[in-house]
């Protein structure tokens, strides 16, 4: 990823001084017209924006909490590209403005082949200003770079949930693919069936989405399918696993919450109505 971001801001014609801990990995960039720091020091001083991209907020700290690093820093733009949690995002922000400088948080929504693409989607949050003054040069990265606002957490917060919606997605494909298996279906049917039934998918997310925002939890004439008609469907997919000694693990702790929603409202409810339960851990406990 780093050396994506690197190549498409030389293709939009900034000067780029890059670091890495294995020298080797360099080179290349060095080619294209990128300067070899000596250093994280001595790219820090050079450079008017600093972009992090690293494995973790730890790798992260260690090259910038040096000594000599910190006090670099001053008068410059952080801009943070390595995933982390929100509270990281806001420590860090914290952090920087200490020693004098700027931060902005990033998450790339896309991986490495995507990067400088005029759809490609980054999201960023801190300080407006900051966004603004630097907002060409985070474009070169992707045509899609959005602010989605001031508070230093919210572009890893929106990051980590819509990794969430994905990994749903994803895990849901595996179980699926698993049921489908086990009674001898090709995969390549459950495929193509999957792509007729996707807009069906669709319009249930985006009302599961417009209803949890209004929180209209109750079922009514515009609800596309009750609680208790969903559970209903669902407890053939646990009868399924029991049949065929599949793991169950994703479908008990779907059928946890299910049964939660159940007992303390109504099978006539919407499916939005589950929101509450996995909004307040605490609420859970108490449902139980």
């Amino acid at each position: 990823m780093g050396s994506a971001i690197v190549r498409a801001l030389l293709a939009g014609g900034h000067s780029v001084r890059v670091w890495n801990r294995t020298r080797q990995k360099c080179a290349p960039l060095v080619e294209r017209g990128a300067t070899l720091a000596a250093n994280v020091e001595d790219g820090v001083r050079a450079a008017d924006v600093v972009i992090v991209n690293v494995l973790d907020h730890a790798a992260s700290d260690a090259l910038l909490k040096q000594d000599a690093v910190a006090v670099a820093l001053r008068g410059k733009t952080v801009v943070q590209l390595t995933s982390g949690s929100p509270r990281l995002a806001r420590d860090e922000a914290h952090w920087i403005e200490e020693q004098g400088g700027s931060y902005l948080d990033g998450a790339i929504m896309a991986t490495p082949d995507f990067i400088g693409k005029p759809d490609t989607s980054l999201l960023y949050s801190g300080r407006p200003e900051i966004y603004e003054s630097h907002k060409e040069l985070l474009r070169t990265l992707g045509g899609n770079t959005q602010y989605v606002g001031e508070a230093p957490g919210q572009a890893s917060a929106l990051d980590t949930a819509l990794l969430t919606q994905m990994w749903g997605g994803l895990f849901g494909a595996l179980q699926g693919m698993a049921v489908a298996a086990a009674e001898g279906l090709d995969l390549r049917a459950f495929e193509r069936h999957f792509t007729a039934f996707k807009p069906v998918v669709d319009a249930a997310l985006y009302d599961v989405i417009g209803r949890t925002h209004a929180r209209r939890f109750a079922g009514d004439d515009e609800t596309l399918a009750s609680l208790g008609a969903h559970y209903g469907a669902f407890r053939h997919l646990l009868e399924a696993c029991e049949e065929r000694a599949l793991n169950a693990a994703i479908p008990d702790a779907m059928d946890t919450l299910f049964r939660r929603a159940l007992a303390t409202g109504s099978a006539d409810d919407d499916f939005a109505s589950l929101a509450p339960l996995l909004r307040d851990s605490a609420a859970q406990g108490r449902s139980g």
